[in-house]
Protein backbone atom coordinates (compact mmCIF):
# COMPACT_ATOMS: atom_id res chain seq x y z
CA UNK A 1 0.00 0.00 0.00
CA UNK A 2 1.07 3.46 -1.02
CA UNK A 3 1.60 5.41 2.37
CA UNK A 4 1.40 9.35 2.27
CA UNK A 5 1.94 12.40 4.03
CA UNK A 6 -0.37 15.38 5.46
CA UNK A 7 0.68 18.41 5.75
CA UNK A 8 -1.44 21.51 7.06
CA UNK A 9 0.03 25.07 7.52
CA UNK A 10 -2.44 27.23 9.28
CA UNK A 11 -1.77 31.25 8.52
CA UNK A 12 -3.28 34.14 9.65
CA UNK A 13 -5.72 34.14 6.78
CA UNK A 14 -6.21 30.83 5.42
CA UNK A 15 -4.91 27.21 6.25
CA UNK A 16 -3.35 24.92 3.26
CA UNK A 17 -4.14 21.39 3.43
CA UNK A 18 -1.55 19.31 1.19
CA UNK A 19 -1.28 15.90 0.15
CA UNK A 20 2.60 14.42 -0.77
CA UNK A 21 3.28 11.19 -2.31
CA UNK A 22 6.63 11.42 -1.17
CA UNK A 23 8.08 14.80 -2.78
CA UNK A 24 5.44 15.04 -5.31
CA UNK A 25 1.64 17.28 -4.59
CA UNK A 26 -1.25 15.36 -5.50
CA UNK A 27 -3.47 17.47 -3.48
CA UNK A 28 -3.68 20.92 -2.68
CA UNK A 29 -6.47 22.78 -0.92
CA UNK A 30 -7.23 26.42 0.75
CA UNK A 31 -9.56 27.01 3.69
CA UNK A 32 -10.81 29.78 5.48
CA UNK A 33 -12.00 27.65 8.38
CA UNK A 34 -10.58 24.30 8.82
CA UNK A 35 -11.95 21.95 11.22
CA UNK A 36 -12.26 17.87 12.09
CA UNK A 37 -15.32 17.13 10.16
CA UNK A 38 -12.84 18.61 7.17
CA UNK A 39 -9.53 16.66 8.52
CA UNK A 40 -11.96 13.12 8.36
CA UNK A 41 -12.36 13.41 4.79
CA UNK A 42 -8.43 12.78 3.75
CA UNK A 43 -8.33 10.01 5.85
CA UNK A 44 -11.37 8.65 3.99
CA UNK A 45 -9.88 9.21 0.68
CA UNK A 46 -6.20 8.77 1.05
CA UNK A 47 -3.64 6.41 3.03
CA UNK A 48 -1.41 9.02 5.24
CA UNK A 49 0.69 7.48 7.45
CA UNK A 50 2.31 10.83 9.00
CA UNK A 51 1.37 14.35 9.08
CA UNK A 52 2.77 17.68 10.38
CA UNK A 53 0.72 20.37 11.26
CA UNK A 54 1.80 24.33 11.52
CA UNK A 55 0.65 26.90 12.66
CA UNK A 56 1.55 30.91 13.35
CA UNK A 57 -0.35 31.93 15.99
CA UNK A 58 -3.90 29.71 17.17
CA UNK A 59 -3.78 27.08 19.43
CA UNK A 60 -3.74 23.67 17.01
CA UNK A 61 -4.29 21.43 19.57
CA UNK A 62 -7.57 19.99 18.94
CA UNK A 63 -6.71 19.43 15.53
CA UNK A 64 -3.18 17.89 16.75
CA UNK A 65 -5.40 15.39 19.10
CA UNK A 66 -7.64 14.12 16.47
CA UNK A 67 -4.81 13.86 14.12
CA UNK A 68 -3.41 11.38 16.13
CA UNK A 69 -6.33 9.15 16.10
CA UNK A 70 -5.81 8.31 12.27
CA UNK A 71 -1.53 8.47 11.96
CA UNK A 72 1.70 9.98 13.42
CA UNK A 73 1.83 13.38 14.40
CA UNK A 74 4.52 16.02 14.17
CA UNK A 75 3.80 19.25 15.59
CA UNK A 76 6.17 21.98 14.18
CA UNK A 77 7.19 23.99 16.56
CA UNK A 78 10.95 25.54 17.71
CA UNK A 79 12.10 22.36 18.99
CA UNK A 80 11.65 20.40 16.11
CA UNK A 81 14.87 18.73 14.34
CA UNK A 82 15.82 20.84 10.75
CA UNK A 83 17.86 19.39 7.87
CA UNK A 84 19.56 22.93 8.29
CA UNK A 85 21.15 25.17 10.82
CA UNK A 86 18.97 27.47 12.46
CA UNK A 87 21.43 30.99 13.63
CA UNK A 88 18.23 32.95 14.58
CA UNK A 89 18.96 34.47 17.83
CA UNK A 90 15.28 34.15 19.35
CA UNK A 91 14.09 31.05 18.09
CA UNK A 92 11.40 30.69 20.07
CA UNK A 93 9.76 33.74 18.43
CA UNK A 94 10.63 32.69 15.16
CA UNK A 95 7.34 32.09 12.57
CA UNK A 96 7.26 28.80 11.89
CA UNK A 97 6.25 29.63 7.99
CA UNK A 98 9.63 31.69 7.98
CA UNK A 99 11.50 28.86 9.05
CA UNK A 100 9.24 26.24 6.80
CA UNK A 101 9.98 28.26 3.68
CA UNK A 102 13.48 28.93 3.82
CA UNK A 103 13.84 24.69 4.16
CA UNK A 104 11.61 24.56 1.34
CA UNK A 105 14.13 26.50 -0.91
CA UNK A 106 17.23 24.77 0.73
CA UNK A 107 16.12 21.84 -0.46
CA UNK A 108 15.62 23.27 -3.71
CA UNK A 109 18.70 25.38 -4.16
CA UNK A 110 21.39 23.96 -2.01
CA UNK A 111 24.29 25.28 -3.95
CA UNK A 112 23.37 28.96 -3.59
CA UNK A 113 22.81 31.31 -0.95
CA UNK A 114 18.99 32.25 -0.87
CA UNK A 115 16.62 35.07 0.13
CA UNK A 116 13.27 34.04 0.73
CA UNK A 117 10.73 36.89 -0.11
CA UNK A 118 7.12 35.99 1.68
CA UNK A 119 4.51 38.29 0.41
CA UNK A 120 1.60 37.34 2.52
CA UNK A 121 -0.07 39.13 5.72
CA UNK A 122 3.36 40.79 6.30
CA UNK A 123 6.26 40.85 3.68
CA UNK A 124 9.08 38.97 5.23
CA UNK A 125 12.56 38.71 4.18
CA UNK A 126 15.05 35.15 5.11
CA UNK A 127 18.10 34.54 4.24
CA UNK A 128 19.15 30.63 4.17
CA UNK A 129 22.85 30.34 3.14
CA UNK A 130 24.74 27.55 0.28
CA UNK A 131 25.93 26.09 4.03
CA UNK A 132 22.41 25.20 4.88
CA UNK A 133 22.98 28.14 7.92
CA UNK A 134 19.36 30.20 8.36
CA UNK A 135 20.59 34.14 9.46
CA UNK A 136 17.28 35.55 9.64
CA UNK A 137 15.75 38.36 7.57
CA UNK A 138 13.61 41.39 7.91
CA UNK A 139 9.50 41.71 8.26
CA UNK A 140 7.73 44.63 7.32
CA UNK A 141 3.82 45.12 6.96
CA UNK A 142 1.68 43.57 4.24
CA UNK A 143 -0.11 45.54 1.48
CA UNK A 144 -3.25 44.57 2.87
CA UNK A 145 -2.20 45.68 6.53
CA UNK A 146 -0.78 49.32 4.47
CA UNK A 147 -3.79 49.92 3.03
CA UNK A 148 -5.76 49.65 6.24
CA UNK A 149 -3.37 51.22 8.42
CA UNK A 150 -3.72 54.05 6.14
CA UNK A 151 -8.00 53.88 6.77
CA UNK A 152 -7.24 53.16 10.33
CA UNK A 153 -4.83 56.10 11.47
CA UNK A 154 -6.44 58.93 9.40
CA UNK A 155 -9.69 60.32 9.22
CA UNK A 156 -10.59 60.81 5.61
CA UNK A 157 -8.21 58.26 3.99
CA UNK A 158 -10.80 55.36 2.84
CA UNK A 159 -9.84 51.96 2.84
CA UNK A 160 -8.71 50.48 -0.46
CA UNK A 161 -8.05 47.06 -1.70
CA UNK A 162 -5.31 45.80 -4.39
CA UNK A 163 -5.56 46.45 -7.80
CA UNK A 164 -3.69 45.06 -10.49
CA UNK A 165 -1.91 48.13 -11.81
CA UNK A 166 -0.94 51.59 -9.97
CA UNK A 167 -0.23 54.72 -11.28
CA UNK A 168 3.06 56.40 -10.78
CA UNK A 169 1.47 59.94 -9.93
CA UNK A 170 -2.01 59.01 -8.51
CA UNK A 171 -4.64 62.16 -9.59
CA UNK A 172 -7.41 61.42 -6.75
CA UNK A 173 -7.13 60.29 -3.84
CA UNK A 174 -8.38 56.67 -4.03
CA UNK A 175 -4.99 56.64 -6.99
CA UNK A 176 -2.66 58.11 -4.50
CA UNK A 177 -2.87 55.62 -1.79
CA UNK A 178 -2.22 52.89 -4.65
CA UNK A 179 0.32 54.60 -6.08
CA UNK A 180 1.52 55.07 -2.74
CA UNK A 181 0.86 51.53 -1.27
CA UNK A 182 1.72 49.29 -4.26
CA UNK A 183 5.05 51.44 -6.01
CA UNK A 184 6.45 52.08 -2.67
CA UNK A 185 5.93 48.10 -1.84
CA UNK A 186 8.09 47.25 -5.21
CA UNK A 187 10.57 49.64 -4.52
CA UNK A 188 11.19 48.62 -0.67
CA UNK A 189 11.29 44.90 -2.20
CA UNK A 190 14.00 45.70 -5.11
CA UNK A 191 15.92 47.87 -2.73
CA UNK A 192 15.98 45.06 0.33
CA UNK A 193 17.26 42.55 -3.03
CA UNK A 194 19.92 44.98 -3.68
CA UNK A 195 20.96 45.06 -0.26
CA UNK A 196 20.88 41.79 0.07
CA UNK A 197 22.56 40.70 -3.32
CA UNK A 198 25.67 42.93 -1.68
CA UNK A 199 25.85 41.06 1.23
CA UNK A 200 25.47 37.17 -0.20
CA UNK A 201 27.56 36.47 -3.38
CA UNK A 202 25.73 34.05 -6.22
CA UNK A 203 22.02 34.80 -4.31
CA UNK A 204 18.82 33.52 -5.76
CA UNK A 205 15.66 35.56 -5.22
CA UNK A 206 12.58 33.45 -4.38
CA UNK A 207 9.03 34.60 -3.56
CA UNK A 208 5.83 33.44 -2.21
CA UNK A 209 2.77 34.07 -0.22
CA UNK A 210 -1.01 34.90 -1.24
CA UNK A 211 0.57 38.48 -3.26
CA UNK A 212 3.66 36.78 -4.94
CA UNK A 213 1.58 37.28 -8.60
CA UNK A 214 1.66 41.09 -8.17
CA UNK A 215 5.30 41.09 -7.44
CA UNK A 216 6.64 38.70 -9.79
CA UNK A 217 6.76 40.53 -13.02
CA UNK A 218 7.41 44.02 -11.29
CA UNK A 219 10.91 43.28 -9.48
CA UNK A 220 13.28 44.33 -11.56
CA UNK A 221 15.93 41.33 -10.44
CA UNK A 222 14.89 38.00 -11.72
CA UNK A 223 12.88 35.86 -9.13
CA UNK A 224 11.60 32.16 -8.54
CA UNK A 225 7.84 32.10 -7.72
CA UNK A 226 7.00 29.26 -5.64
CA UNK A 227 3.92 29.19 -4.31
CA UNK A 228 4.20 26.23 -2.46
CA UNK A 229 7.00 26.62 -0.43
CA UNK A 230 5.96 26.73 2.94
CA UNK A 231 4.62 23.19 2.26
CA UNK A 232 7.28 21.78 0.55
CA UNK A 233 9.45 22.49 3.69
CA UNK A 234 6.85 20.97 5.83
CA UNK A 235 7.10 18.30 4.03
CA UNK A 236 10.62 17.88 4.03
CA UNK A 237 10.81 18.55 7.58
CA UNK A 238 7.94 16.10 8.44
CA UNK A 239 10.43 13.36 6.45
CA UNK A 240 13.72 14.63 8.07
CA UNK A 241 11.79 13.80 11.56
CA UNK A 242 10.73 10.13 9.96
CA UNK A 243 13.22 9.67 8.16
CA UNK A 244 14.01 5.95 9.88
CA UNK A 245 10.50 4.97 9.40
CA UNK A 246 10.87 5.61 5.82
Amino acid sequence: MLFMNLVIDIGNTNTKVVIFDKENIIRNDRYATFDKDDLQYYFMKYSIKYAIISSVGINEQSLVEELKNYCDVLEFDHTTLLPIKNRYATPKTLGKDRLAAVVGAWDEFKERNILVIDAGSCITYDIITNKGEYRGGAISPGLNMRFKALNTFTQRLPLITIADASPTIGDDTKSSITAGVLNGTVYEMDGMISTYKELFENIVVIITGGDMNYFDKKLKSNIFARSNIVTLGLNKILKYNFEEKY
